[in-house]
């Protein structure tokens, strides 16, 4: 380091401030002291050079400070680590430490990193094959990450160019040469296979659904297998599969169903063949969610409409929804629907100006469930009005009024492209109400009402969700011509389906209003990685609260449970659960409130990935590619010396680094303590000779 002193004024002034201590000091022990004259000197140099100093600080002098620093060429060696690198990686990790080694005793920066581990963090004889995915591209970037600004120049990379995530490193940008290593084997290994299987995440409890996989077959021509599908040990169905030519492919597809409720862990399989290279690859785990039934909603009309058929076809786009339309002039006793749970009702034109659905509509809104109003030219205003709480429409019945709808920019609550919408107003018109609309407190206006040319302020699509139940209402009829006006514009059914579903979905989706909730953050984890639970606790008025116990009780298929407790706390409301094996866990936690027990249960997967096993053959074009897009250079474990030759011969030179800091002489704290040191001295040899 070297340091150097600055002034932003004359240097003469200098002179001044040696000369203002001298004269402080002079006349401050010019009298005839009590003490001996060879003190009183060295007491005036004191005085006289703290003030002097301090005069000096007065004129902000600054120092500059220079640091130069060698930065060596550095070197990672990046190991890929995975699975399937383990056999021929394992057998090259001594010849690897040798390289690290011969290229420090050549003044080379050395380090490693790997596919979990930093550089920095691991030893070359310490690194262990055991990640069960490879994203090359990931440990490059990485390294780019880790040693950016500093002067790497080269990294060697030990692997066998298989990958199965991320993308392929050859088109990556590096600032640095990647060496390639290429271990493993690049011819196919006699092997048989499950490989891209696929099955719904959903099904329903009772119904029907496939699971497809393929069949992947190499060097077992002329020989024959079962394919199985399993479920808790036991057989459902399975298929006879005969290999053809040695590189074969052949899908196979189950159709199954479940009487359970819940996740269900499925096995597909197929049957070990002797000479095949691993039967790691044989077989995969499948988790179908099985649920009971649709969410029911009830399309209740006053009569026939074409609005119900358009209805029908925007409802229906979504599997999880059953509906169930009814017509009260086309009918008789329409009883039995008070006897079904459903989840959304929808009333087209009721209630009605003649009075004929009035004892339906009253015992439907006793069941409290979530309402959609549809009105029409047959539709009671007031009583609509009065039901809904969302809007109050003050008119004379069977006056309507012609109109489009016009986008509220400012609604919020659901998440709709307004320049798509926009399209709305190049509708034909529907048939609304004619009267004053006003409001009411806690609803949303989703569309305006368009008169022509003339944008209103009347709503014609509304929302309230504030209440106990949550409303809409549609003030007028004639939906069916938006969707075919919208087809003959832009020969789709898009915007308006999309805008009626997301409203339906809305009003029919259920809230969590209980007070206390555990659930896994992730509905599926990877085997090894730990299980995380978040715990939620609400008073009466729904503010979280802690400091309670909860109980958690996990269970296995196998009906092994294990118990743990903790407690809630504003600082770490999670929990977390490692070392638990591959598959369905369920889950039940307890704690108690107000005096009563609270329970919630749920569940929850753990798979154990085993793609590193469905792809054993090494892909030595990929680094290759990767070593000549960036310079570098291909070998293998029996070729390393020339490498360590190549680079030994041609080292890079170390890189100098300066840093410089320009600071006030004022604040070097070293200046503090030496003046402090001088005043002290002064004033205890003062006080020592009998004087202050």
């Amino acid at each position: 380091m070297r340091s150097e002193l600055f002034f932003p004024t004359s240097p003469w002034f200098i002179l001044l401030c040696l000369l203002i201590g001298a004269l402080y000091a002079f006349f401050l022990y010019q009298p005839e002291p009590s003490w001996g004259k060879r003190l009183n000197i060295f007491l005036a140099v004191l005085r006289g050079t703290l003030v002097s100093v301090i005069c000096f600080l007065l004129l902000s002098p600054l120092v500059r400070s220079t640091e130069t620093s060698v930065d060596k060429a550095k070197i990672v060696l990046a190991i890929d680590n995975s699975q399937s690198t383990a056999q021929p990686g394992q057998s090259t990790l001594a010849a690897l430490s040798e390289v690290q080694s011969q290229l420090a005793s050549q003044g080379y920066d050395v380090s490693v990193q790997t596919l979990d581990e930093a550089a920095g963090n691991v030893e070359v004889d310490s690194v262990k094959f055991n990640q069960k995915t490879t994203d090359l591209s990931g440990l490059l970037n990485g390294v780019r990450t880790n040693y950016e600004g500093r002067n790497l120049t080269d990294v060697i990379l030990l692997s066998d160019g298989i990958i199965n995530q991320g993308v392929s490193p050859a088109y990556g940008n590096y600032p640095f040469k990647v060496h390639t290593v290429a271990v493993g084997d690049t011819v196919p290994k006699r092997d048989v296979q499950i490989r891209n299987v696929t099955a719904n995440r959903v099904a329903y409890l009772g119904n029907q659904f496939p699971i497809q996989a393929d069949v992947v077959a190499n060097g077992l021509a002329g020989r024959s297998t079962t394919v199985s599908l399993r479920q808790g040990g036991r057989t459902i169905a399975t298929q006879n599969v005969v290999i053809d030519k040695n590189d074969f492919f052949k899908p196979v597809t189950f159709n199954t169903s479940s009487p359970q409720k819940g996740v269900q862990h499925y096995t597909i399989e197929v049957g070990g063949m002797s000479g095949e290279f691993s039967t790691r690859n044989n077989r995969q785990e499948i988790y179908i969610d099985i649920i009971d039934g649709r969410e029911k909603i009830l399309l209740l009309a006053l009569a026939p409409h074409p609005d119900l058929k358009a209805l029908r076809s925007i409802i229906e786009q979504n599997e999880n929804y059953e509906l169930d339309v009814r017509a009260l002039s086309s009918m008789g006793n329409l009883n039995d629907i008070m006897e079904k749970p459903y989840d959304l009702i929808i009333l087209h034109q009721l209630p009605d100006a003649g009075g004929l659905g009035s004892e339906y509509v009253r015992r439907l809104m006793q069941k409290n469930k979530p309402i959609f109003f549809i009105l029409g030219n047959q539709s009671a205003p007031a009583a609509t009005s009065t039901l809904s709480q969302t809007v109050q429409i003050a008119g004379n019945p069977g006056q309507i009024d012609k109109v489009t709808g016009r986008f509220n920019t400012s609604f919020q609550l659901l998440n709709l492209d307004a320049e798509s919408l926009n399209l709305l107003e190049r509708l034909p018109p529907l048939s609304v109400p004619f009267g004053e609309y006003r409001l009411s407190p806690g609803s949303e206006v989703v569309l305006y009402q368009r008169v022509g040319t003339v944008a209103t302020t009347k709503p014609l699509l509304a929302l309230n969700t504030a209440g106990d139940r949550k409303v809409a209402i549609l003030a007028g009829e004639g939906l069916w011509q938006w969707r075919q006006e919208e087809f003959s514009i832009t020969e789709k059914q898009v915007i308006v389906d999309d805008l009626f579903r997301k409203v339906i979905q809305l009003l029919s989706v259920k809230e969590d209003k209980r007070k206390f909730r555990v659930y896994p953050v992730s509905a599926e984890f990877d085997a090894g990685e730990s299980v995380t639970f978040q715990t939620e606790i609400y008073n009466d008025i729904y503010e979280k609260i802690y400091g309670q116990e909860v109980q958690l009780n996990i269970t296995d298929e196998a009906g092994k449970a294990q118990s743990y407790t903790y407690t809630n706390s504003a600082e770490n409301s999670r929990f977390e659960i490692s070392g638990l094996a591959e598959g369905v866990y369920r889950y039940r936690a307890t704690t108690t409130l107000r005096g009563g027990q609270e329970q919630v249960s749920g569940q929850f997967i753990v798979r154990d990935i085993e793609i590193e096993a469905l792809n054993t053959t090494a892909d030595f074009g990929l680094l290759r590619e990767l070593a000549q897009r960036t310079g570098g250079e291909f070998v293998q474990p029996n070729t390393l010396e020339t490498l360590v030759q190549m680079m030994t011969a041609n080292r890079p030179p170390d890189r100098l680094e300066s840093s410089e800091e320009m600071v006030e002489l004022v604040h070097l704290k070293w200046l503090f303590f030496l003046l402090l040191l001088l005043a002290t001295t002064e004033w205890g040899l003062r006080k020592y000779s009998g004087s202050y």
